[in-house]
């Protein structure tokens, strides 16, 4: 019987992660099957806990579930930790629950393994400072960059969650109208604002010259985020598809403890969006 892998979220019919590990699974030769769970607010324990009785593997977790999960995991690793948020469980041959998050370290991989980004004494700006944005500050503080800056309409927030990781590499906080006169080589969007088609309102000086924009979203077209980068002059102006697919390998790697190959998985992808 084929070992038994979901994603659980709330939307979820969207989701291309069942997609994407079944062609993890192809290209390793793992028997596992991976569907998606429609989780309900407030139950989330109770479905994992199901989910894990009757011989579940593996979860991975997506909105607004990912403070559930890490509650849920019996052991958190150091980035989980640091992050506040689970976006993979484990099941242990003692019982036990694993938690991870793998959603920095996709980020790190695709700018760096698939588009050559260097990120070490690189000044990076990341806007927003909600659940996203701590998601990847860690593996990105990780990476040693000279600085970086986080910026939010609520600067309360942004100051807040520098402080949080202030231990961890040069990270300061400020509110978006902070911004004038400062430019930086990585401008990374962790804002919601792409949901509704905007952009977070930052100067188009922010972004210096041969500097990179990354939007964690990603869509069958340009992001709005990926169009205001193109029209700032961005050297690369990059969506989250690459992250995505990251991250997912990650996972799978936590999983079955082979790492598979992601590239021809996120251009089959990309070619599969819709066009609009």
């Amino acid at each position: 019987m084929a070992d038994r892998y979901a994603v659980i979220g709330n939307p979820i019919a969207h989701s291309r992660s069942p997609e994407i590990h079944a062609q993890f699974a192809r290209q390793t030769g793992q028997d596992m099957e991976y569907t998606r769970i429609l989780g309900e607010p407030g139950q989330f324990a109770e479905t994992a806990r199901a989910f894990f009785a009757t011989g579940g593997r593996g979860l991975n977790v997506t909105v607004p579930f990912k403070r559930d999960a890490w509650l849920f995991a019996a052991e958190r690793s150091p980035r989980a930790e640091l992050a506040g948020a689970v976006n993979t469980l484990a099941w242990r041959a003692d019982g036990s629950v694993f938690g991870d998050n793998t959603d920095g370290v996709g980020l790190v991989r695709d700018l760096v393994d698939n588009h050559g980004a260097r990120l070490a004494g690189a000044e990076i700006l990341l806007l927003g400072a909600g659940g996203a944005a701590r998601g990847v500050l860690g593996p990105l503080l990780d990476q040693a960059p000279q600085t970086i800056v986080v910026a939010n309409r609520s600067p309360d927030k942004a100051l807040e969650l520098a402080a949080a990781f202030a231990g961890h590499g040069p990270v300061t906080g400020c509110g978006l109208d902070g911004l004038q006169g400062r430019c930086f080589g990585l401008i990374i969007n962790a804002t919601a604002a792409g949901l509704s088609g905007e952009v977070p309102t930052i100067p188009p000086s922010a972004l210096g010259i041969g500097g990179w924009c990354y939007d964690l979203m990603y869509g069958a077209g340009d992001t709005a985020f990926v169009q205001w980068a193109k029209a700032a002059g961005a050297a690369q102006a990059l969506d989250g598809l690459g992250m995505l697919v990251e991250q997912a390998a990650e996972s799978f790697f936590i999983w079955r403890g082979v790492r598979p190959a992601t590239a021809a998985v996120i251009s089959g992808l990309r070619a599969g969006l819709p066009r609009v």
